[in-house]
């Protein structure tokens, strides 16, 4: 695993120097540090659990900015299938925890987003980037 995007479904995968549970927890402060809204946590372990199966450590994050991501989704309605954008915690069979997201550029091509708005989401970048050094 590598933190370069692959060029098919544009997923960042970052290596996170901490737990999962540890990485989530990050993810939910920075989140309210830079004003974010928290929109759900999924915690794709647990519901594995009540099933009676074993799942290691998944969660999903799902928040925005209903400020910045209303203007894109009027001007490219499909982008409501990604966003609120989403932030994915799990950890592989060795134990390593990975931060995964779409990148900005690959919702923006997916979705055809005016140039004009494109830059909206690169901000999220250097966010989760902190989340898990």
């Amino acid at each position: 695993m590598s933190s370069n995007p692959d060029p098919d479904n544009g997923l960042i995968h970052l290596k996170s120097n901490f737990s999962a549970c540890e990485t989530a927890a990050r993810l939910e402060a920075a989140l309210r540090k830079h004003g974010l809204h928290h929109f759900a946590r999924i915690d794709h372990s647990a519901a594995a659990a009540e099933t009676g199966m074993k799942m290691r450590q998944t969660e999903v994050l799902v928040f925005g900015n209903p400020a910045i991501g209303t203007p894109m989704m009027l001007a490219a309605p499909t982008l409501a299938i990604d966003l609120p954008f989403k932030g994915l915690v799990w950890e592989e069979s060795s134990g390593q925890v990975w931060l995964t997201y779409n990148t900005p550029e690959y919702l923006v091509n997916r979705h055809h987003v005016p140039k004009s708005l494109a830059g909206s989401l690169d901000g999220l970048v250097d966010l989760l980037r902190e989340v898990v050094n």
